[in-house]
């Protein structure tokens, strides 16, 4: 009789283990990204089309980036030539349609025909670290202000 209920015990155990992760919820109970993947306090400023490549600590001598930052190789930054520093673009991967949002905090890339170098981390990200170079789409975005 004992033995039984036992067997019970654990069998309701088991299923309580079970069935409980179907009940969360799975994600972001609130996100804050609107259908076209942008936060909703930026709107697209301006759109660049061309090749974007990929930068690491090692491909860059070091650490330092242009704006004073330490560059973090897995981090959502990159280099253009002349947006300002702190500027923030969605970068997508035209030939997968993967994108990331990321923010400007170095200067390049140097090599003519590129508009714009990622860290090696959105590179992988975006699914063209192991290609070297792809062709990107960079939407400027630019912060909405709430004043009326």
């Amino acid at each position: 009789m004992n033995m039984t209920r036992n067997l019970k015990s654990v069998a309701l155990a088991i299923a309580g283990v079970i069935l409980l992760p179907s009940c969360a919820s799975v994600g972001k109970a609130n996100t804050r990204k609107n259908l076209s993947g942008v936060d909703p306090e930026y709107e697209v400023k301006a759109v660049e089309h061309g090749k974007a490549s990929w930068y690491s600590i090692r491909t860059n001598y070091g650490t330092k980036t242009a704006s004073g930052q330490r560059l973090s190789n897995h981090g959502a930054t990159a280099a253009h030539k002349t947006l300002p520093m702190g500027t923030k673009v969605r970068v997508t991967n035209l030939s997968n349609g993967k994108s990331e949002v990321v923010t400007i905090n170095d200067r390049g890339p140097y090599i003519r025909g590129r508009i714009i170098d990622l860290t090696i981390g959105a590179a992988e990200r975006l699914g063209f670290r192991s290609r070297g170079i792809t062709n990107v789409k960079v939407e400027v975005l630019k912060k909405i202000s709430n004043e009326s």
